[in-house]
This record gives C-alpha cells, structure tokens and sequence, in this order.
C-alpha cells in the first residue's frame, strides 16, 4: 500500500465526522484564467487539480476570494485554497481564511513554483522567505509571518540569464516535462498530507528532492 494510499484510507474513515472542525490551510498558487492553465506559475493549481481528478474532491466554492473546498488529508479536516486574486495577491485570501477559522501560520500549507529547483523536484520547508516568489511574499506581508510550511514544486530555471522571469513562469511546460512536473504535482499534495500526519521533518525526509532521486 502506497503512502497516499495509507492517507486515504485515514481520510475516509474520518470523513463521515462533519463536525469535525477545519485545523489547516492547503494553498495551491496560481493565476485564474484559461490564458494561465498549464504555465509554470501554476504549479500550485495544478497540484491541487491533479488531486481533485483522483479523488474527488471539489475546490469549486467562491470564498475569501478564492476557490475553496473543504476535506481530509492527513487524519484533519482542511480547507483546500485556490486563490483568485492573482499571485501577488494571494496572500488576501490566506489571511481571511487563516482569520475566519482561527488557524495559526504553522497549519497553513503553500504549494507553490519554483524556479531554482529543476522541473519536478520537490522542496518542503517548515518557514523562510519568499525567495522571489510573489505569491509567497504576499503572504507573508499579510500573515506577518514567514513561520509557514511550504512545498516548492520545481519548475526548471530560465534557459540563459538575460530571459524574463516574467516570461519564463508564464511560459508553459514543454511535453517532455509535463510527465515529470505531474508526478511532482502529485507527491507534493502527498507531502501536504504528510506534513498534517508526520511533520515538517518527516514529509522533508521523504518527498525532499524525490524526482531527482527516480532519475
């Protein structure tokens, strides 16, 4: 049995507890839109869709300024987050759910891109700085924390220097990196619920580097 498999066994014999009260965050990052849908950017979406296609969850509720939905992952009612202020500004959403459910920093998961990781490595980190990315820096502005898990997802570095960044996260993945980037989509919402069950410590030991790891 798989670890996600072992998590969706403890999710389902935990579900029928409505009553249950939401404990976590867990943020995919991304843009709204058509125009983004497949961009590096997206990463954080795209991990949060994957997951929706292969159990049903639904994240389809316009609430805080976002796409909510709530479900189990990891043993804990979550509310799942897809922001649709556009990245920089995501951080309005995190900060009314944070607010509204009574939930500190330490249970608010990021999933989000990454450029300095190559396509489809994972990164989990208990806290830190944004790291450029604009998402993130929100975020933190609005928590006024940086004492946030967060799942780096690996979206490959610029082709040479002088590239936009702008263009380059914009840009979409090639089809030679889309079967690397989905299996990273997948193990990151796996890592999420790991950090829930295990901790930061134990989700970092398994999931930290796990594509370059395969290759």
């Amino acid at each position: 049995m798989s670890v996600f498999d072992i998590f969706k066994k403890l999710d389902a014999e935990k579900a029928g507890n409505a009553a249950q009260p939401v404990e976590w965050l867990v943020v995919g990052l991304g843009n709204p839109g058509s125009k983004y849908e497949g961009t590096r950017h997206n990463a954080g979406f795209r991990a949060l869709d994957a997951y929706c296609a292969r159990t049903g969850q639904r994240i389809d509720k316009m609430k805080f300024k976002a796409l909510a939905g709530e479900g189990m992952l990891g043993g804990k009612r979550v509310l799942f987050l897809k922001p649709q202020t556009f990245m920089n500004l995501s951080g309005e959403a995190v900060r009314d759910a944070a607010a509204f459910y009574k939930i500190e920093p330490a249970h608010i998961i990021v999933l989000s891109d990454d450029v300095s990781l190559d396509v489809g490595t994972l990164r989990v980190r208990p806290k830190g700085s944004a790291g450029g990315q604009n998402g993130l820096k929100n975020i933190i502005y609005h928590l006024k924390s940086e004492d946030f898990p967060r799942i780096k997802i690996g979206v490959g570095h610029k082709p040479h220097p002088d590239y936009d960044l702008a263009d380059w996260v914009l840009s979409k993945f090639t089809a030679d990196e889309r079967e690397a980037v989905d299996a990273a989509c997948r193990d990151a919402v796996e890592a999420a619920a790991c950090i829930i069950s295990a901790g930061c410590p134990a989700a970092a030991q398994q999931y930290n580097g796990t594509r370059l790891k395969q290759q």
